[in-house]
């Protein structure tokens, strides 16, 4: 055979045979990525269905949660306690410093919900055996969209979740405040602390701070100089202000009451 045509004869046996393991190639490293996207997509990583299970608005909070716990190992919280709980506004709250007459422990963490706080109550509220808590929450509920009658519904919850194994305690719900950043929702949150001023005023224990009456100025609206530049959270004159006409709240709510007490509703 001529030297031509046995090369010839190479090219049509062997090239095919090479293009077709080279493609071959290409395509298995192309799908690996892919199959691995998918798996993880449906569910297929384990990691992604744990995450399924687990309640992923709570995780943000659990290295909040777990440095309050940590703080509790090392340290001694007073006797029959005054737990400030909640949101922004309570974790902002220099509580230690304007409260120096009470015993006072802060728990607040920002962004929380009412459920949030009901979901870490066995571990940031019932330990404490508080004589008194001061509850703040509620904002962000309504400006994550849940309802007035979700938030009473909520805060019902804590206090049944409370007074389930600390009956004596007594509760103040701090009103939801009206703010310039979320003034369109006033009106919903209006509504939610008027269904939680009848709740408790049914229940001895059950105590409402009206935070609206120092924060709104001579127009009905928010007063700037009460709160910080967000226009949501206060600043010092803000709390200056709350503190002034919640302390008396907070000293009736320590009194000892003769009257037999109501039990919550369910």
């Amino acid at each position: 055979m001529q030297p031509g045509k046995i090369i010839k004869l190479f090219i049509l046996l062997v090239m095919p045979m090479l293009i077709l393991s080279e493609s071959c190639g290409v395509s298995s490293g192309e799908n690996k990525p892919k199959i691995r996207h998918e798996a993880m997509s449906t569910g297929g990583d384990s990691r992604s269905k744990d995450s399924k299970t687990a309640k992923p608005e709570n995780n943000r909070w659990e290295t909040t949660i777990q440095s309050f716990e940590e703080w509790d190992s090392k340290n001694s919280f007073p006797p029959d306690a005054v737990l400030f709980v909640g949101s922004s506004s309570i974790r902002l709250w220099a509580t230690r410093d304007y409260f120096t007459e009470f015993p006072v422990i802060n728990r607040g963490f920002g962004g929380c919900h009412i459920s949030d706080v009901n979901y870490f109550a066995r571990r940031i509220v019932l330990p404490y055996k508080p004589k008194v808590i001061v509850f703040y929450a509620g904002d962000n509920d309504i400006a994550g969209r849940k309802t007035p009658q979700r938030v009473f519904d909520d805060y019902r919850k804590f206090v049944n979740l409370v007074h389930k194994e600390l009956a004596a305690t007594r509760i103040i719900f701090v009103g939801i405040k009206p703010s310039l950043s979320r003034w369109s929702l006033w009106p919903l949150m209006k509504e939610a602390n008027l269904m939680i001023k009848e709740f408790s005023d049914k229940d001895k224990r059950l105590f409402i701070f009206d935070s609206s009456a120092p924060l709104l100025g001579s127009n009905g609206k928010p007063n700037e100089r009460l709160f910080l530049k967000d226009n949501l959270h206060l600043n010092s004159k803000g709390y200056d202000a709350w503190t002034r006409m919640l302390k008396p709240v907070i000293k009736k709510a320590l009194k000892p009451e003769s009257k037999a007490l109501v039990t919550a509703s369910e």
